[in-house]
């Protein structure tokens, strides 16, 4: 038996840091994983699929360059086995890095192994037994498959990590996040893409008009889609892939070269021994948590995606600052003091941060809302992109900005200014009233917000 003042299980974005705190406090602390340090972000989500996104853009770019008035001699081609050489590199830097960080980490005890609850604040790692009043869950989630994918051969976001080779037809189950980031992706370094959605359109978190307007550019770079696709199953016949989608109107199967599931995540917790220690979770797997990210069991946490508080990198990381602001600081910190904002890196970005316009609709607030097409900027002219728009809406009553939308052209990054004024909780007439530099594309933003009409 080691006994420890704090021990974190995994190495995704919070543990790491969480653990640096608690170690540079005094703790002796410890710290398990038991595959790749980093955890998704690192090894199968953010890093390399940012990686991937950029070398797919480089393509799509040359491809384009005449319309700049550049010419290149030839065809432009991809060698898939480079662009996963260079992914591959810049994940290695990371993984490497975190897990040379916690290895010389003062105070701090790394064990590689899965670890499993015996008893209440005692884990088993092979065959060490780790006993602490303190423990921080952070083991993250996986690729959910549905039924019906049984004995065919297909790909999650984890396994086409290893993906060398160009597919000639990717079929895709699943129009959300990952499948539209990976289809995008795939389509500019040249296989035929089909993505299949059981919904009827994309992106169902989002407003219509910006499920309409992604369809519309990605059907433009020549993906196809399926959508209010039923029963859906697959079956290999001859080398190919049939996927059933029996949907009303079209071919009642979709045959392609290669398979990737897109259809959501799962917690990491159905091998935890989680009811061993007497730790709550919801019907879906995630651990129950309060506003400070306290399990039912005292001395217990979860943090990341685990937890079901938010499935993305920098709410895992806000999940660290919120516990080592309580147990470190003296600072109550709380998880809905955070404003939800993510982003879905296809070319363009689409950026969103606060109430979708249904919401807002739904809220009871006096809405006003404005919009702007990316075509109407000159910035995004001048650099060829005009796809997407912007849309922003406020409380007409207290002029604070309840959310926004950016489909566009660095509409991940220009977002930030709106988000800052929420959590300043100041008035949109304060952003409305700044000068920003021209030319650039966040200076239609107090353009935008002076077309504020009610809802």
């Amino acid at each position: 038996m080691k006994e420890f003042d704090a021990i974190i299980i995994g190495t995704g974005q919070a543990g790491p840091s969480l653990a640096a705190r608690l170690a540079a406090s005094g703790m002796q602390t410890a710290i398990v994983e038991r595959d790749k340090f980093g955890g998704t972000c690192v090894n199968t989500g953010c890093t390399p699929t940012k990686a991937l996104v950029a070398s797919a853009r480089t393509a799509f770019m040359a491809r384009r360059s005449q319309d700049f008035g550049v010419y290149i001699n030839g065809q432009v081609t991809v060698d898939m086995k480079s662009v996963k050489a260079r992914k591959d590199a810049i994940v290695r830097q990371s993984n490497e890095g975190v897990e040379n960080w916690l290895k010389h980490t003062e105070n701090l005890t790394v064990y590689e192994g899965h670890a499993r609850f015996v008893e209440p604040y005692t884990l088993q790692v092979g065959e060490t037994l780790l006993k602490s009043e303190r423990i921080f869950i952070n083991v993250g989630g996986r690729a959910s498959v549905p039924s019906g994918f049984e004995g065919v051969s297909y790909f999650t976001n984890a396994s086409i990590m290893d993906v060398d080779f160009l597919p000639e037809h990717l079929v895709i189950v699943g129009g959300s996040y990952i499948g539209l980031e990976f289809g995008q992706m795939y389509r500019r370094f040249g296989s035929e893409v089909t993505i299949i959605e059981r919904g009827d359109r994309l992106l169902r978190r989002e407003d219509p008009d910006v499920s309409e307007e992604v369809q519309k550019i990605l059907e433009a770079e020549g993906i196809r889609f399926r959508l209010k696709a039923a029963c859906l199953g697959a079956k290999e016949e001859e080398g190919k892939i049939l996927v059933n989608v029996d949907c009303s109107t079209g071919d009642k199967e979709i045959k392609g070269s290669h398979l990737l599931i897109a259809a959501g995540r799962k917690p990491n917790t159905d091998d935890l021994g989680l009811s061993l220690a007497g730790v709550e979770v919801d019907q879906k797997g995630f651990i129950k948590v309060d506003d400070k990210l306290q399990t039912n069991v005292p001395g217990v946490w979860a943090l990341g995606d685990v937890n079901g508080k938010g499935a993305f990198t920098h709410t895992a990381y806000n999940d660290f600052e919120i516990v080592a602001a309580n147990i470190l600081d003296q600072d109550p910190r709380k998880v809905s003091d955070r404003i939800t904002c993510y982003a879905l890196y296809i070319d363009p970005a689409l950026a969103r941060i606060g109430l979708t316009e249904a919401e807002a609709r739904e809220s009871g607030k006096n809405v006003m809302m404005a919009t702007r097409p990316m075509q109407r900027i000159a910035r995004a002219r001048e650099k060829g992109e005009t796809n997407g728009f912007m849309k922003i809406l406020v409380d007409g009553d207290t002029k604070k900005i309840l959310g926004a939308t950016i489909l566009g052209i660095e509409g991940d990054e220009i977002i930030h200014s709106l988000l800052d004024m929420m959590y300043a909780d100041m008035p949109y007439t304060t952003i409305q009233n700044a000068v920003h530099i021209h030319p650039t594309v966040s200076e239609l933003i107090p353009t935008t917000l002076a077309d504020l009409e009610p809802l």
